[in-house]
């Protein structure tokens, strides 16, 4: 999470969207290693990147929840440029 307040991002409450508001959902296993980001679109869908595929759109961030990725830990958000 330090990287990305690196880059604007401070944390949040929650994943519903904002207007102006850029968000991520950062994910962890059970031995709280984080494993994934996906990241708000302006539409409030979720897009992320499945490994060396390509990126997918989701509704929710929990529509990726797997073993692999864990839970959703945190939020994130930044003002849109």
């Amino acid at each position: 999470m330090a990287v990305f307040q690196t880059l604007g991002y401070v944390a949040c409450d929650h994943g519903g969207v904002e207007v102006g508001v850029e968000k991520l959902a950062i994910y962890a296993d059970d031995d709280n290693e984080y494993t994934h980001v996906a990241r708000q679109l302006a539409n409030g869908k979720w897009t992320s990147k499945l490994g060396g595929l390509e990126d997918i759109e989701h509704e929710l961030p929990e529509d990726v929840l797997c073993d692999d990725y864990g839970q959703v830990v945190a939020f994130m958000k930044r003002p849109l440029n």
